[in-house]
């Protein structure tokens, strides 16, 4: 009898154990102490999970005698058995030789740095748990060459946007973008010390990233407006224009019904764990947001396109988890059919008056089928008429193809974000969530007059791809870009003052026939218009503003515009513009830490810390 009783103590003893719950917190380092951002942390045989902040922090609560798993790109993975003392765990990840030999090795630094660059060797283990207790080998010197990982990366072509005279070319029009993208984009490049390629900085996407302190629109508008003036920072004969537009704040409970289809990629290049991987672990962020009111349906391709899971209440969560759980990847790309699919089962359970939308997550190397970008175009515009949205969600590097997946999100009536770690997919699809996925409005257009007795030059900082003929502003017909809850968009113009000597500012030949009167004393810099239509509507409305002229030093300007200029500027100094004349991350970095101001999640103070860490 004893001995059963025995027995029993010591089972309820083990049970209560394994089912204890600890926090457990540390930092990830590589071998040399440097912090690691965005390593993955995987509860064995769980789908818990997560991932290192920018300074390697991190902190997950696990079961007691379970395994976290550490794995990091080029680096060996750690699996570490916690125990009921282990509250603190610091992890020391060893470079893998193998990984190494196919992992691009490029300096943080601009062009004209040494041709070599140091390294150090693969630290050994010392016979204790691997990542706790370390010896170090002898650094050896490794020749630096380009990065072929992202050799087959594809970004459409940017020609970066010059000085305009007023009295040729008065009016400046284009769509806002509210894709965010190229700041995820460039911050992994940084991350993983690689070269930026040039056209992957896009200058309004890296500004439009952060949140800034708009107010909430008034009188029915859906969107605030906000216009501010002040001498450039960088350009002591210019003055810098912003202009901001903040989308109303709707609540969850304002927010209508969802018919959510995720189309999601599960093709052979889909397999490495910042891919798949972390595509299933995003959407479990975006289904703990669901509401019993939404609906979701998983599509998924590979060499064909199929329906994992039909439309489903979001109050049926686990059932949504399992069928995302069960993913794997093989096989070629038809993203083709994929989409095709997605729209037809979209359609079919069309929500009037409610948020229909696709929800794309893929590398974007479509290979079978319908895959270049101009036939992604046509079949989206095509299935655009159906008042379903398209989001977009990239994933992955060295094939990752930005130029197609910007493609498909403007042409589809919708927005494109790149995950490159865990807290970016909570940014996107837990706490921005609504925002992301319910549009306010849409073909959101602007158009500048500038006027000539002001301004004698003026240049659209970024937007390249977003130009607008100046006859499409009346036209809507022309597709333009969705503003959704909550979002702000952000543009910088840069301008030359009439009477100002400019290197920038060519002389053009008088006209003959053009005799317009210019307008005399008024204080007006220019007019900026705006259309838009209801998300359901087809006739646009107008709104008009005009920004007076004002000889505010920059010292003097918002925080926010401070700290947009600081967005501007580092875009600028990678794409190495003509028009600026510093190419110091100091300076990027004194105007940033000007415009900080209010900081409540952190990302200008990331921001910061990655201009640092590439100077």
């Amino acid at each position: 009898m004893k001995s059963t009783v025995l027995v029993f103590i010591f089972t309820l003893v083990a049970f209560q154990l394994s089912a204890q719950q600890i926090t457990v917190s540390g930092t990830v380092t590589d071998d040399s102490g440097l912090p690691l951002p965005g390593v993955n942390i995987i509860e064995k045989g769980t789908r818990n999970g997560g991932q290192t902040d920018f300074d390697g922090h991190y902190s997950i609560t696990v079961a007691v005698g379970n395994t976290l798993v550490f794995s990091y790109v080029g680096f060996n993975s750690q699996e570490v058995k916690i125990s009921s003392k282990t509250h603190t765990l610091h992890i020391v990840l060893n470079a893998d030789n193998a990984q190494l030999d196919e992992v691009v090795v490029t300096g943080y630094g601009f062009s004209g740095r040494s041709n070599k660059i140091r390294v150090r060797g693969v630290s050994s283990l010392s016979g204790k748990t691997a990542g706790i207790s370390m010896t170090r080998a002898e650094r050896k010197n490794i020749q630096r060459y380009r990065n072929t990982n992202t050799d087959n990366e594809s970004y459409g072509r940017i020609q970066e946007n010059i000085f305009k005279r007023v009295e040729t070319a008065p009016l400046s029009t284009f769509s806002i973008d509210v894709d965010r993208a190229g700041y995820s984009n460039i911050r992994r490049f940084i991350n993983n010390g690689q070269e930026i390629p040039k056209d992957a900085v896009k200058i309004e996407e890296m500004i439009n990233y952060f949140d800034y302190n708009y107010p909430q629109p008034e009188g029915g508008v859906p969107f605030s407006i906000t216009t501010e003036i002040a001498s450039s920072p960088w350009n002591s004969d210019a003055k810098l224009v912003r202009i901001g537009l903040k989308g109303k704040d709707i609540s969850v409970s304002g927010v209508p019904a969802s018919n959510l289809v995720f189309l999601l990629d599960v093709s052979g290049s889909m397999e490495s764990p910042n891919k798949l991987p972390l595509l299933k672990s995003a959407l479990q962020v975006l289904v703990e947001q669901l509401r019993a009111e939404d609906k979701v349906a998983i599509v998924v391709y590979a060499g064909a396109a199929g329906l994992v899971l039909p439309p489903t209440a979001g109050s049926n969560k686990q059932l949504i988890l399992n069928a995302i759980e069960n993913l794997t990847a093989g096989g070629s790309t038809a993203g083709g059919e994929g989409i095709k699919l997605a729209y037809r089962i979209a359609e079919e359970h069309f929500i009037k008056g409610g948020n229909n939308r696709i929800i794309l997550a893929t590398d974007g190397d479509f290979n079978v089928g319908a895959s270049s970008d101009r036939a992604m175009e046509d079949l989206i515009v095509e299935k655009r008429k159906s008042g379903v949205f398209l989001t977009c969600l990239g994933f992955g590097m060295g094939n990752y193809k930005d130029s197609k997946m910007e493609t498909l999100a403007d042409k589809g009536n919708g927005n494109y974000a790149y995950i490159d770690t865990m807290q970016e997919a909570r940014k996107t699809l837990g706490s921005e969530f609504f925002g992301t996925l319910y549009t306010i409005a849409k073909d959101v257009k602007l158009q500048i007059e500038f006027n000539p007795s002001k301004v004698q030059a003026y240049r659209l900082i970024g937007y390249e791809n977003r130009l607008l003929n100046d006859e499409d502003f009346q036209d809507d017909t022309k597709d333009a870009g969705e503003l959704g809850s909550g979002h702000t968009v952000t543009a910088l113009y840069e301008i030359i003052p009439v009477g100002v000597k400019s290197m920038y500012v060519k002389n053009v030949p008088k006209l003959k026939y053009t005799n317009a009167k210019i307008a005399g004393a008024s204080d007006e810099v220019l007019t900026v218009k705006f259309r838009y239509k209801e998300p359901d509507g087809e006739i646009s409305k107008l709104i008009e503003r005009t920004v007076l002229d004002t000889n505010t030093a920059f010292q003097a300007a918002s925080t926010d515009f401070k700290y947009a200029a600081s967005v501007a500027l580092f875009g600028m100094q990678l794409r190495k513009s003509v028009f600026i004349n510093t190419q110091r991350p100091a300076d990027v970095i004194a105007l940033a830490e000007a415009g900080k101001g209010d900081d409540p999640e952190g990302y200008r103070a990331e921001f910061i810390r990655l201009v640092k860490s590439y100077q």
